[in-house]
């Protein structure tokens, strides 16, 4: 496992870390408990020293901490999210920020997720949603200052939503953010535009989600592929995009000369050869995923050929809109 620094917080995290929404049991159905700890068990096993949860993803926050409290405090570094006090994602714009972020909620949502988790203190709290609106607005900045200083949490970061990632430019170039957690990936390259090098310039640590396009750069989706009732897979691929990411996946596979089978690997090191990126959290429910993409972080980066190629399929598109 190769390691790398969270931007100016002085920690140094895992390339591979652990996207724990899905062990949550709330959106991905299926997900059973005693396999979820099984991974997270191999996944610390292999080198993975950083796990993202939220106060929003079922049961992750408690399985979380059940893992990690059979370790080394300073071995593992665990980020939760608080969700926004209207419970409105992504954010609206023209909502204040007392109405999303008021200090009593963040406080409250934090006192919770350590009373669930079993933790004295979380290393990064993030805010679920974001909009650089906010800035100046409300108490959320005191609060989170409040809470650096009791000692309950490290750091501090907000999480972009959708695929909006100029949504929180202003805040990082301010300086009052520690990390970044977006979506990028092979389709997904707007981050590469402005964030990333803002984040690069201005210290804030990159938490990469979705490299894997929640499925779609697996190469293993289809047109008729179908998913259990309840998961929430159901409404992100409504629609014909199933049918769309099936064609896309197909041209880039002809395209590249990429086997199948490697497709997610692939998928994997486009994100880690961003210098700016500090983790990707991958989300991983079972044993045998956990060894797969732990085995990426291995210090070897794709060809300039292989990027150029997979740069021309780029697909950008907001999946959190209406089909």
């Amino acid at each position: 496992m190769q390691y790398r620094p969270l931007g100016r917080t002085g920690l140094s995290v895992s390339e591979i870390g652990y996207g724990a929404w899905g062990i949550g049991g709330q959106y991905w159905i299926g997900a059973q408990e005693d396999e979820s700890v099984q991974a997270l068990h191999r996944a610390i096993e292999l080198g993975v020293n950083f796990i993202d949860t939220a106060r929003g993803y079922g049961e992750s926050e408690r399985i979380v901490g059940q893992v990690v409290r059979e370790y080394p405090r300073d071995s593992i570094y665990v980020a939760t999210k608080v969700p926004p006090a209207n419970l409105t994602w992504p954010a609206a714009p023209g909502v204040p920020a007392d109405v999303t972020f008021p200090g009593k909620h963040i406080r409250e949502s934090l006192e919770t997720s350590l009373a669930v988790s079993g933790l004295d203190a979380f290393d990064v709290v993030q805010f679920h949603v974001w909009l650089d609106e906010w800035i100046g607005q409300g108490n959320w900045l005191e609060t989170i200052a409040a809470l650096k200083q009791e000692g309950k949490i490290r750091f501090f970061g907000v999480s972009i939503h959708d695929y909006k990632p100029d949504s929180v430019l202003k805040l990082v170039r301010s300086g009052d953010v520690d990390t970044v957690q977006l979506i990028y990936n092979a389709f997904h390259l707007t981050p590469e535009e402005e964030l990333l090098p803002a984040c690069a310039e201005h210290g804030a640590g990159v938490i990469v989600r979705v490299p894997l396009d929640e499925g779609g750069l697996t190469g293993t989706l289809t047109a008729q592929t179908t998913f259990p009732e309840g998961d929430w897979r159901n409404g992100y691929f409504g629609g014909d995009r199933l049918s769309q990411v099936e064609q896309r996946v197909d041209a880039l596979l002809a395209d590249t000369g990429v086997e199948r089978e490697r497709l997610p690997e692939v998928a994997l090191r486009y994100v880690l050869d961003a210098p700016e990126v500090s983790t990707v959290i991958p989300g991983m429910r079972t044993v045998r995923n956990v060894e797969r993409n732990a085995a990426v972080s291995d210090g070897v980066r794709l060809s300039d050929e292989l990027r150029t190629a997979l740069r021309r399929h780029r697909w950008e598109r907001n999946f959190y809109e209406a089909p």
